[in-house]
């Protein structure tokens, strides 16, 4: 379809006016710099998997290391811009994982969630 892109750029929705100003805000640039960096590390992460497995490439265990390294790194800049930390992050992680899953994981479970419980715990 020769006119494609003029029909698909139509239904993009964006105010560039209120995106700059949001740009302007370092925490936003710092979340933003952040969720990039964890995408592409995920990602290099996942490939060297998508290589071994579909390739026979030998896996790189210290590869694979250094890209989860690189994730917490980046992970790190968004517990600085929560102005949170890593322990606190993961004790409520396990508080919410707990109730929805007081025994061991189930698909009904996983299924079947009670969001309100759930949202109370992240909420505290």
């Amino acid at each position: 379809m020769k006119d494609y892109i003029k029909k698909a750029l139509r239904t993009e929705s964006y105010d560039w006016e209120s995106i700059k100003g949001r740009l302007q805000d370092e925490d936003t640039i710092r979340l933003l710099h952040s969720a990039i960096g964890l995408s592409t590390e995920a990602n290099e992460f996942l490939d060297m998997l998508k290589k071994h497995i579909f390739y026979g490439k030998e896996l790189d265990l210290v590869n694979v290391k250094e890209e989860g390294g690189d994730v917490i790194w980046y992970l790190a800049i968004a517990m600085d811009v929560l102005k949170t930390t890593f322990e606190e992050v993961m004790s409520v992680n396990i508080e919410k994982l707990t109730a929805r899953y007081p025994e061991k994981f189930t698909p009904e479970k996983a299924i079947n969630r009670d969001l309100d419980k759930e949202r109370k715990i992240l909420e505290k």
